[in-house]
């Protein structure tokens, strides 16, 4: 089973500097985590997602791939790879992969004031105490988690720069 954890930074920059942090944790196998977003409140109240994947452009690629295969058979491979990237595209555009990408535009929206952002981490293994000690300090507030309230408390210790004597695994 999976965890949302949904932490307010003061800038886009900060969070991505933590998810960073994260997805270097996932080299060293502390944490798996099936999505890693950013959502960012711009100065017109709007909200602006940041993907850790682009699933358009990974639809584009793939549908080009198979579009220039469809069109070599057919003798006009130009017109397949631009038939298969539009496909491919359309479909990716269409394509919503991890945390949902209304769900974090609707939280952002009624949760943050212009300028601050939310990272989305939905993590599906950690290593708590590491993973814990590693994010001491980086600030954030939470905004949201489906963590139980012990390990909710510990995430928080951890950001305020305190790491508790014994942190639960997730």
């Amino acid at each position: 089973m999976a965890d949302l954890i949904a932490v307010v930074f003061e800038s886009e920059a900060k969070a991505e500097e933590v998810r960073n942090k994260i997805l270097e944790m996932t080299k060293d196998y502390l944490i798996d985590i099936g999505d890693a977003a950013i959502a960012v409140k711009t100065a017109d109240g709007r909200i602006k997602l940041n993907q850790l994947m682009n699933t358009t452009a990974a639809g584009a690629a793939g549908g080009s791939f198979w579009g220039l295969l469809i069109g070599v058979l057919f003798l006009n491979p130009l017109v397949g790879v631009a038939a298969g990237a539009a496909g491919g595209a359309i479909a990716g555009a269409l394509t919503d992969v991890g945390v949902n990408n209304r769900f974090m535009k609707d939280l952002a929206a009624e949760d943050i004031k212009p300028g601050e952002a939310v990272l989305f981490v939905l993590v599906k293994r950690v290593t708590g105490d590491k993973v814990l000690e590693q994010l001491k300090g980086v600030g954030g507030r939470i905004l949201q988690t489906s963590l139980d309230h012990t390990r909710e408390e510990a995430l928080r210790q951890a950001l305020a720069g305190h790491v508790a004597a014994e942190a639960p695994q997730a």
